[in-house]
């Protein structure tokens, strides 16, 4: 599926097609398997089937948001994730087609008209599934760029983003994938 900018109305049916929100004190800290949402960082979340994401904790309370939607089915290598990432976040002419590249597109985005941005991958488990070293280097591209877009609002100390990433993935990746994010939050910036 393409890019869409949609009305928040039309964003909530999309990503709370679930229905079910997270109880309280269920976001963020270790996972346990059964959790239908893992919101890893304010930028980062993991969902499974049946899950849902609070629209609150995704849509700004005010502006424009620009919706990626991506396929990691339709990414089993590097050169068709360049290409959809390309195609469906309308990277600038001279991408130059290697992770560098990459992770200056994702960081940037300015081309984009809206003031927020919320990327969906749908079926994260399927990109790069033969390549472990270029999921690496993909996922982390997207945390990295997902902490350079957050900020922190003063005085309430609330850390706000203006880019999400949304990884839709079978419950067994979704684990592993919260697991590795947390590790990161962790790090030092890089």
């Amino acid at each position: 599926m393409g890019p869409a900018a949609c009305p928040a109305s039309t964003l909530g049916e999309t990503l709370e097609s679930g229905k079910r929100k997270p109880e309280e004190g269920q976001l963020g800290g270790s996972m346990e398997e059964e959790r239908p949402t893992i919101s890893v960082a304010p930028w980062m979340h993991v969902i499974t089937p049946g899950g849902g994401l609070p629209l609150d904790e995704l849509l700004p309370a005010s502006g424009s948001v620009y919706v990626a939607r991506l396929n990691g089915r339709e990414m089993p290598d590097e050169v068709s994730a360049f290409q959809h990432f390309s195609e469906v976040l309308k990277f600038p002419d001279y991408f130059g087609w290697n992770w560098h590249a990459f992770y200056d597109c994702v960081r940037d985005l300015e081309w984009l008209s809206a003031e927020n941005r919320i990327l969906i991958i749908e079926s994260a488990e399927s990109a790069l599934a033969e390549d472990s070293d270029a999921r690496r280097l993909l996922f982390e591209s997207l945390w990295r760029a997902g902490r350079r877009w957050s900020y922190t609002k003063h005085p309430e100390g609330v850390t706000l983003t203006k880019l999400s990433v949304v990884l839709s993935c079978d419950r067994n990746f979704a684990s592993t994938l919260a697991g590795q994010f947390e590790g990161w939050e962790e790090q030092p910036h890089w």
